[in-house]
């Protein structure tokens, strides 16, 4: 899905692939990627060592983590993001940054309103300000997604899911590392509350950068043409009932047909890789913090080995998946990544067999991270190479979606599993999961995709 042949992969120099950092909107997503790695941490994994601090079991951490499921099921309010102008706001900022600056603002909101309750006393107001964060969150996911595919071509979307997942761990290192700190020297709502000014870096951004423009296929154009041929013979509609009904085809039914028509049968497994790529890590993400708590290591440690540390080395891997997709295709190093995120979750099942030793955790987290941000990488470039322009938002939304909707059910029984057969089980149970992926990658490499218009 890179948009280049095997021999112009083949024939790009290592200069090349390092020369696409320099692109000026290659930059810009470090910072979307802040904004968009920000608020993710704070209603999954430092929200489940806020909640375990207080108290709360860990199969009711495992049930709440059910929050960031509202991630994938972006695909359901996506069309609205791709066609809803808002008032004012689109016409001085365009469709993309429109959508960003409002998720942007309800997800400080949010955070502020989380950062006035305490667990122990007000659980259930905590979960539902959690939620409205995590439905803000990923309304800004949908809009930057669209903004990233729109604004450069295919060549510099590896580069493109690079930075910004330079960026998203940059801000999940401000909203683990930073939070925990500060809820370990002042308070959980601190913590909280300094999150929400962080997203500034966000507002800014978005307030700075260029809206793209966004350029419509042939084939497209003929699909969108046929809807209007048949809502023109809709004779016994009223205008209303057809202009509505043009709006729900348009937005919501031409991408999904759109896709599989251009794919084939192959469009379902494409669909099953994509449901199951990230099982093994996301699983596993659930009863991270957890894990490093029962353990035994400090707050302060797990903010700088796992936190710190670790998510430099996802950031480093991110940098190098970009070089690799740019200089050798996006299928060879999806390989490469699935076995490698599968293979270092038994890392973790031996961490698990020893006390808190510091050293270990940081050769574990080095693996897990380095293959973690390799894999984001391909992955997205992946993703992107999949959409077609002419639905960016719907689309990707709807692959973004798969992707998180079975493993975030999964994820949240990973409670359960510990209490059941404890934590080296919980983690061989976690890369066993990746097992279906690597089958489906070396599938796909088989086979001819057709890239999107």
């Amino acid at each position: 899905m890179s948009g280049l042949t095997p021999d112009q992969v083949d024939s790009r120099t290592w200069a090349d692939a390092f020369r696409v950092y320099a692109h000026r909107r290659v930059v810009a997503m470090l910072f979307l990627g802040f904004s968009a790695g920000l608020p993710l941490l704070l209603v999954f994994g430092t929200l489940s060592a806020w909640l375990r601090e207080a108290g709360i079991q860990r199969s009711t951490i495992g049930h709440i983590s059910w929050v960031a499921t509202l991630y994938a099921l972006k695909f359901a309010w996506a069309p609205m993001v791709d066609r809803v102008r808002l008032p004012l706001l689109t016409g001085w900022l365009g469709q993309r940054r429109s959508w960003m600056l409002l998720a942007q603002i309800g997800v400080i909101v949010g955070l502020l309103a989380m950062a006035g309750n305490d667990p122990t006393a007000r659980l259930g107001s905590l979960v539902l300000f959690a939620l409205w964060v995590a439905f803000c969150s990923a309304t800004q996911d949908i809009g930057i997604d669209a903004w990233r595919i729109e604004s450069v071509e295919v060549e510099l979307q590896g580069a493109m899911a690079a930075t910004y997942q330079m960026g998203y761990r940059i801000g999940m290192i401000m909203a683990g590392a930073g939070a925990l700190y500060l809820a370990e020297f002042f308070s959980w709502g601190t913590a909280y509350t300094c999150m929400a000014l962080s997203m500034a870096v966000g507002v800014i951004t978005t307030l700075l950068i260029a809206e793209p423009e966004r350029s419509v296929s042939k084939d497209t154009w003929m699909q969108e043409t046929r809807v209007i041929e048949f809502l023109q013979r809709s004779d016994h509609l009223s205008a209303r009932s057809r202009n509505i009904a043009a709006w729900f085809i348009g937005a919501v039914v031409c991408p999904i047909t759109e896709f599989f028509s251009r794919n084939g049968v192959l469009a379902l497994m494409i669909l099953a890789f994509i449901g199951v790529f990230r099982l093994s890590d996301i699983t596993m993400g659930v009863m991270a913090n957890p894990f490093y708590i029962d353990m035994g290591y400090s707050k302060a440690d797990i903010a700088s080995v796992t936190k710190v540390f670790g998510l430099m080395m996802t950031m480093a891997g991110a940098a190098l998946g970009g070089v690799l997709v740019a200089r050798l295709g996006v299928m060879r190093i999806l390989l490469l990544a699935g076995i490698l995120v599968a293979g270092t979750n038994l890392l973790f099942a031996w961490l698990a067999t020893r006390g808190p030793e510091l050293p270990a955790l940081i050769a574990v987290i080095s693996a897990d991270n380095l293959s973690g941000g390799l894999a984001g990488s391909a992955f997205i470039a992946y993703l992107s190479g999949l959409t077609n322009r002419a639905y960016t938002a719907t689309q990707y939304a709807l692959f973004s979606s798969l992707m998180l909707l079975p493993a975030k059910f999964l994820g949240g029984f990973s409670g359960d599993v510990v209490d059941l057969a404890g934590y080296v089980y919980f983690f061989t149970y976690a890369a066993i999961l990746g097992l279906p992926a690597i089958v489906l990658i070396v599938y796909l490499m088989r086979r001819d995709v057709k890239p999107a218009g």
